[in-house]
């Protein structure tokens, strides 16, 4: 065992490194087709090692794949760093341990299926109902940099991006067994054909259809004006006030050039542009008065800005379990507010449509399970966590959908959207909590795969940078630099037609839950032979 330690830690090396190229280099997305080879032959040598303690050996190998990605949430919140980089690997760790305990009750393919189909179903569950959801690590987040190669995403969706990684490694992994236990030597020509042509139809097939495939709907343009104010967030209200923000944001918009006829625009200011906003008193608000000081200026204009916003409420107990009690009245009935991430839409005729934040970031933004995390939180005392609160379903900003931040690492949630008839998605955000770090970048890329995914064009405001438009080919067709005040000046195109994924959603996702759940069940009630002596 001793003698082979050095070997082990070699796999775990390069599992971490080939999994982790993808989210850290330009167009290294390819290196996820075998990236869990490494792993796939730790748990082989183990097994027929009959060598104890591999869960500990795939843990591992899990939190250095997480750390090396992700470390940039440190920047952030340390300690939400740890226990992202921790929990997921205990997750993902959880699957892996399933699958080997599958492959003790099971055998031949079966079990290898089942943690494709399981790993697969844990990130739709990430991704659809999960309150504790971190799924910047999805495996079909992978080729977020590569777009060239994943088109087909209009179709299957991220994870179908997820499924090609799984069945590349395990097409390649199959080949190497049967060649290490010398079994192909037994077999003849046809079959040895057909096993190398199986294995390069799965690792090199999505690559032909991705370059297959073309997208060709036009629809009318729409002028967009993307200002990037370049507010450092934790000096946002130390060093400017919120009138001098306004200000600057408006002399950046000015300097722009201007359509000198009435062609529409839209304008975007970044995530929690302005603080403190009321939603039933938000035409009192100076933020909102200085737009619309701004649109009599240029009446064909309209503005989506950020805001974090707060309901007042007057009830005899908490409308939400995340509200703030205000204090108590004096005819007994309590005042609570909730707090809110939201995108306000205004133009020239004072209208205010809002749209609150959904997929809020846990600790930060969220508690999840207020009914377990709220009394723990009195008992250790304070506030430790976010209470805000988010809409249920999504909605549009009259044709156009905004997703807020965090939102745009949801495939199936931007999908949304659109079937709620968005012609445009935007983003608004705020990435510069993390610095100059791979963060920001990685945040960029997931819309792309939105784009793809749903066929829009996509205009992304960063307070920080980076900003962008992007095509429906996920092709960025203009950026600004990071951490700098700038202007993007740009034409978009509002489309009506829906992607196959929009449509009929993730087909790939409610597959796996069904086969997870009957490979599962089948090694579950699956007879047990029972050794007899003598």
């Amino acid at each position: 065992m001793k003698s082979q330690v050095p070997i082990f830690i070699a796999l775990a090396l390069v599992f971490a490194l080939l999994m982790s190229l993808p989210w850290l280099v330009p167009h290294m997305g390819c290196t996820a087709l075998v990236g869990l080879l490494p792993l796939l032959v730790m748990e082989r040598l183990f097994t027929l090692g009959k060598r104890p303690y591999f869960y500990a050996v795939h843990f591992g190998c899990f939190v250095l794949w997480n750390a090396i990605t992700t470390w940039w949430v440190g920047e952030a919140t340390v300690g939400g760093a740890i226990f992202a980089i921790l929990a997921n690997s205990l997750q993902m760790s959880v699957i892996f341990g399933s699958f080997r305990w599958v492959k003790r009750r099971t055998r031949g393919i079966l079990p290898y299926l089942y943690l494709a189909a399981a790993w697969i179903a844990w990130e739709r569950f990430y991704l659809t109902s999960a309150q504790i959801s971190w799924p910047w690590l999805v495996l079909g987040n992978a080729f977020a940099d590569t777009t060239g190669l994943v088109q087909w995403y209009s179709v299957l969706g991220t994870l179908g991006g997820s499924l090609w990684v799984w069945v590349s490694n395990l097409s390649l992994f199959g080949l190497m067994v049967a060649l290490s236990d010398a079994r192909m030597a037994r077999w003849n020509v046809k079959a040895r054909v057909a096993a190398f042509a199986g294995v390069l139809v799965a690792v090199f097939g999505p690559m032909v259809w991705s370059a297959a495939l073309r997208f060709q709907e036009e629809g009318p343009r729409l002028q967009v004006v993307i200002g990037q104010p370049n507010l450092d967030p934790y000096e946002k209200f130390e060093s400017l006030s919120q009138d001098q923000q306004d200000a600057r944001f408006i002399d950046q918009l000015e300097k722009a050039a201007w359509p000198a006829d009435d062609t529409p625009v839209l304008v975007l200011a970044p995530e929690t542009f302005t603080n403190h906003i009321f939603t039933n008193d938000v035409t009192s608000d100076g933020t909102f008065l200085t737009f619309q000081s701004f649109l009599r200026k240029h009446p064909s204009a309209r503005i989506i800005f950020g805001a974090s916003t707060y309901d007042r409420n007057v009830a005899h107990s908490a409308p939400h379990p995340c509200s703030y009690d205000m204090g108590t009245r004096s005819d007994g009935r309590h005042m609570w507010y909730t707090a809110h991430n939201t995108a306000i839409l205004t133009d020239t005729s004072g209208r205010y449509p809002l749209y609150h934040k959904s997929k809020l970031v846990v600790g930060v933004e969220l508690t999840p399970y207020p009914k377990v995390f709220l009394p723990l939180e009195k008992l250790l005392g304070g506030n430790l966590m976010g209470k805000e609160v988010g809409q249920k379903e999504v909605s549009c900003l009259d044709n156009i959908g905004t997703a807020v931040c965090y939102e745009s690492v949801y495939g199936e949630h931007c999908a949304g959207y659109v079937r709620k008839g968005a012609e445009l998605l935007t983003v608004i955000t705020n990435d510069a909590w993390w610095g100059n770090t791979p963060g920001y970048r990685q945040h960029l890329n997931f819309s792309r795969l939105r784009a793809i995914e749903t066929r829009r064009w996509v205009a992304r405001c960063g307070n920080t940078g980076i900003s962008a438009i992007i095509d429906p080919c996920g092709r960025i067709l203009d950026r600004t630099p990071w951490w700098e005040e700038a202007v993007l000046q740009g034409s978009v195109q509002l489309l009506t037609g829906q992607s196959f994924f929009v449509r009929y959603g993730d087909m790939v996702g409610r597959v796996c839950v069904f086969l997870f759940l009957l490979l599962g069940a089948a090694a579950l009630f699956r007879p047990v032979k029972i050794k007899r002596e003598g």
